[in-house]
């Protein structure tokens, strides 16, 4: 990686005599107060604009500042036409398209597919301020307002629909955003690296048809660019009993992708398939095309397993895929951020406010994050119904001890409103800061979706010494009284040490500590890559035990998921019968919600499980999928809810179960069912709330509380 630029280290822009601006602008009359005359980029958001390193578009806008661009931003317009597009005039380089922090569909409905009623990411969490698929909405009118201006799409909405996809609001697969949207380039992951190469090129005078080789990206091409071998993807992860094929490309649908003859120079011949293998530089994987995986479901989760074979940076191949006459073309994943590049991105000179433009109004994902700290990007969990691992990568990118104390004292100097308490220093985990392959070759090489799963590997390094050592001197700065850790923990490495949780349970838990066991059941939990409940055990030991030594009243907060793809009705009914021994009383329960490109989506569509070779004949996933299904795991979940207990009655006779039913302790759901009208219903509401009172005393004796 020596040979990559640091993205700070590219000599700047002429418009850099402008100086930093306190805010980028959000109107043309903003603009002409900074002095400038136009934007050189404009960048597009589903997301209220607010100034904070926790903000996507906040943290492209300062960064592009950085190199001397002139920035402006278009927050949450008015999408019914071009004129906020417009309000800038013609950005000089390029427009910048986003949904925000979070994709627009799972912004917006449930996992019922019903529509929510606020947005966290908007003023006073107002519904409805940004478009269903924000990005080929904002991308029509940047093209309608400017044609001919080159149009870069990313972004989480962008990045996890960049091939073929299932879509779960539609129930079909959908073609690739960059086709869609008409874009010139996606970025995919975390984009400063390839945004900063992106608009330093075309300052340049580079036309944007000829950025084809910058990682982290995907386009739209015709024909295999010179120098190029095509390798079929079934030919090295076969989803069929495959016969010797005469060669790889004698599918009409592939000869068709490109207007350049078959030659010797790209056609792979079957014994080439080895000496392919090892070069991997120019060696281009094709999936089974748009057409192939709309029709065929096997083909659809085989697809999806190569893709996500394919995300070590160190070693990933590009990958294309045909939709009809033309090829999407995926680049391989943009190389991690150093410690010095990603400290300078985050200590750029965010206000860490929304703009002053909300006149303070209530921004609900702002209050959240308000006060805490970003230490680390990534995950190597590889969970299946996660996208973290397919947006970040699953090399962990650290923020060095002194950036981040920097960042402590910031806010406790200059954000209004801060009292003192820290309310999280953490990242997609809490307890993966500074833990990595402890060889960088081994690293390179490395294949597997998860470092953790089916166990931890023996090359991870599970030292918690650089967290435990930022933890202290955060807390014995001045001026500050608490430093509470909300991200979520992994807890199997938490178990490596001791001295870490020990720490973490006398001076970073605040009463509460969420923790994600998700299930109970090896059938769900082996299809999510995630740890059996014996982990969870032991972790609740020690958490116990120090919380006891500490002479505090704490609890954790487990989450589980219901209908996940492995998951059987007997499974649900398990967990239930375990949350009931174990006095949890779960308020707030979802759903599995397949997000686009995410490995448990796959398995939700196609029934197959792509962590293993996918054939006609390979495993079978039990899928979840009717609505009452649904309803009935979700309704195990919540079973001391007495709307679900005709439900659950219904459910446990037809499992022969029935002796699950009736008024004992050992019974999950009584056999009677509460009034609900009139008096009747008032004394049942009565012995519900009394009924209620007496078990919460009992749930918090055992230390254990709802989530």
């Amino acid at each position: 990686m020596s040979d990559i630029p640091n993205i700070f280290s590219y000599r700047k822009h002429w418009a850099k005599k402008f100086g930093v601006a306190h805010e980028l602008p959000t109107s043309f009359t903003e603009m002409k107060a900074l002095g400038w005359d136009s934007c050189d980029i404009v960048l597009v958001t589903g997301d209220a604009y607010v100034d904070h390193p926790s903000f996507g578009m906040a943290v492209v806008g300062r960064t592009l500042e950085a190199q001397g661009f002139r920035v402006g931003i278009v927050a949450q317009p008015d999408w019914q036409s071009k004129d906020d597009f417009m309000k800038f005039g013609k950005p000089n380089l390029f427009f910048g398209v986003t949904a925000g922090n979070m994709d627009s569909m799972i912004n917006r409905y449930t996992s019922d597919r019903k529509i929510r009623s606020n947005d966290a990411y908007t003023p006073n969490g107002e519904g409805g301020k940004r478009p269903d698929r924000s990005v080929l909405v904002y991308a029509q009118r940047c093209r309608e307002a400017y044609k001919d201006t080159p149009l870069i799409i990313g972004g989480i909405e962008a990045s996890l629909r960049r091939i073929a996809h299932y879509d779960y609001w539609s129930d079909k697969v959908r073609r690739s955003i960059v086709l869609d949207a008409k874009a010139d380039l996606l970025v995919y992951g975390n984009g400063e690296r390839q945004i900063v190469e992106i608009a330093h090129r075309l300052a340049h005078g580079e036309d944007v048809k000829t950025l084809t080789d910058i990682r982290g990206t995907a386009y739209v091409c015709n024909t295999i660019p010179d120098g190029w071998h095509v390798l079929d993807s079934q030919l090295i992860d076969e989803p069929n009993d495959i016969v010797e094929p005469e060669n790889p490309y004698n599918e009409k649908s592939k000869c068709e992708t490109s207007n350049k003859p078959a030659t010797q120079s790209n056609v792979v011949k079957f014994q080439d398939i080895r000496e392919l293998k090892r070069d991997r530089s120019h060696t281009v994987l094709q999936l089974p095309s748009y057409e192939s995986v709309r029709e065929d479901k096997v083909l659809y989760a085989h697809a999806s397993r190569v893709l996500h074979l394919e995300t070590n940076p160190h070693n990933a191949r590009a990958i294309m895929q045909s939709h009809g006459e033309r090829m999407v073309w995926l680049n391989p994943p943009a190389f991690p951020l150093t410690t010095q590049e990603l400290d300078g991105v985050f200590e750029l000179p965010y206000t860490r406010l929304p703009h002053q433009s909300y006149g303070g109004a209530n921004i609900p994902a702002y209050e959240m994050i308000r006060f805490s700290v970003n230490i680390m990007r990534g995950c190597f969990g590889g969970c299946t119904f996660c996208s973290i691992t397919e947006h970040e990568g699953r090399i962990i990118q650290n923020r060095s001890e002194d950036s981040i104390i920097r960042e402590v004292e910031t806010i406790r100097d200059n954000v209004p409103g801060f009292t003192g308490v820290i309310s999280d220093l953490g990242g997609p985990t809490a307890n993966m800061y500074h833990l990595a392959c402890k060889d960088p070759q081994i690293e390179a090489a490395c294949r597997k979706p998860s470092c953790v799963y089916p166990d931890i590997c023996q090359n991870l390094k599970t030292s918690h010494k650089a967290l435990i050592s930022l933890y202290r001197r955060a807390r014995e700065l001045d001026g500050i009284k608490k430093i509470l850790i909300a991200s979520g923990l992994r807890y199997d490495l938490a178990v490596r040490s001791h001295e870490y949780v020990k720490e973490l349970v006398t001076h970073h838990v605040g009463g509460y500590l969420k923790i994600a066991p998700e299930h109970t059941e090896q059938g769900p939990l082996s299809k999510m890559m995630k740890p059996g409940i014996g982990a969870y055990d032991a972790f609740k030991k020690l958490f116990d035990k120090y919380s006891k030594a500490a002479k505090k009243e704490q609890y954790l907060i487990p989450y589980f998921i219901a209908a996940h793809p492995g998951t059987t009705d007997e499974d649900m009914m398990n967990l239930a019968i375990w949350l009931k021994v174990n006095g949890f009383r779960a308020d707030q329960v979802q759903n599995f919600l397949p997000s686009p490109m995410a490995t448990a989506s796959a398995m939700y569509y196609s029934g197959k499980n792509p962590l293993r070779k996918v054939s006609r004949t390979s495993e079978d996933v039990s899928v979840a999928k009717g609505a009452k299904q649904r309803q009935l795991h979700k309704a195990f979940l919540r079973y001391h809810d007495a709307k679900n207990w005709p439900l659950l009655r219904e459910a446990l006779k037809k499992m022969g179960r029935s002796d699950l039913i009736g008024n004992g302790k050992k019974h999950l759901i009584p056999s009677w069912q509460p009034s609900t009208s009139g008096a009747d219903a008032k004394i049942g509401a009565k012995a519900s709330r009394s009924q209620q009172k007496k078990i919460t005393t009992q749930r918090f004796k055992t230390k254990h509380t709802d989530h």
